[in-house]
């Protein structure tokens, strides 16, 4: 762990002073670190801090594009689910300043998430124990979490950890082959994550307030969060980042209830 920090610290330096000169000089390896790719690391580093929003929106897209060809499976056009969400979500492609896309994953996995290109996924599971009005509310609050940047700090976090494990890469330690699959890395950091009660609060409202704008039902926000607390022990997939449903549930019954 040392030697990585030390390493890090190394890359900063050596990128300032490549910064001051010689372009197109390969400073090649020093002490058994190759320094032309720590130096990229560093720089990449600096660049995850200062990434512009179409530049996460981009990275975000190439993330979707890689899961959806390598690890999830979804659903046919012509499919019973690929209808449904088409049905219930073809009029907010483009809603409240976003531009959004909507794809059904073949899964039994009680989950959705969205990411920060406006990307929303839904899960065959979660469909099948939703009902449209449910399933809307459960949408919206994963629109809450584009609106709001949610989505794009944890992307912005991800890229920031990538570019620590190229700077490992760079000293030959084993943490060097995760960089092969990049984008997976990204992929696991990034749906991993887990948000904040905050951040889960003010997508909730969100949510609510997506169903108030839309005419939809508004026991569905309290409904659909009651059926997620009775599953088996709270550690299906959509709860690990969705914590306290029920208390979650109680409180979009009472701001329901407001005018």
């Amino acid at each position: 762990m040392n030697r990585v920090i030390g390493i890090a610290g190394t890359c900063l330096l050596l990128t300032a002073c490549a910064g001051q000169g010689l372009p197109g000089v390969q400073v090649g390896n020093i002490g058994g670190v190759n320094v032309d790719a720590a130096m990229g690391a560093a720089a990449d580093l600096g660049k995850a801090a200062t990434l512009t929003e179409e530049e996460v929106k981009e990275s975000s897209l190439q993330m979707r594009l890689y899961e959806e060809q390598s690890q999830e499976q979804v659903a046919p056009a012509s499919s019973d689910y690929a209808k449904r969400l088409a049905k219930l979500t073809d009029k907010y492609r483009n809603y409240d300043g976003l531009d959004l896309n909507f794809k059904v994953y073949l899964s039994d996995s009680v989950n959705a998430n969205a990411t920060a290109d406006g990307s929303v996924r839904v899960y065959t599971a979660l469909m099948d124990m939703m009902d449209d009005e449910e399933l809307l509310f459960v949408i919206g609050h994963e629109i809450g979490h584009v609106k709001n940047g949610h989505a794009a700090k944890e992307m912005r976090t991800a890229l920031t950890l990538s570019a620590a494990r190229k700077g490992a890469a760079a000293s030959g330690t084993v943490a060097g082959t995760l960089v092969a699959s990049e984008l997976g890395g990204l992929l696991e950091s990034v749906l991993n994550a887990q948000y904040s009660q905050s951040q889960e609060t003010e997508s909730d409202d969100y949510g609510l307030q997506f169903m108030r704008k839309t005419g939809g039902s508004l026991k569905a926000a309290e409904s659909a969060l009651r059926k997620l607390a009775q599953l088996s022990g709270g550690e299906h997939s959509m709860l690990s980042s969705h914590p306290d449903p029920e208390q979650r549930a109680d409180r979009m019954a009472q701001l329901a209830q407001r005018d």
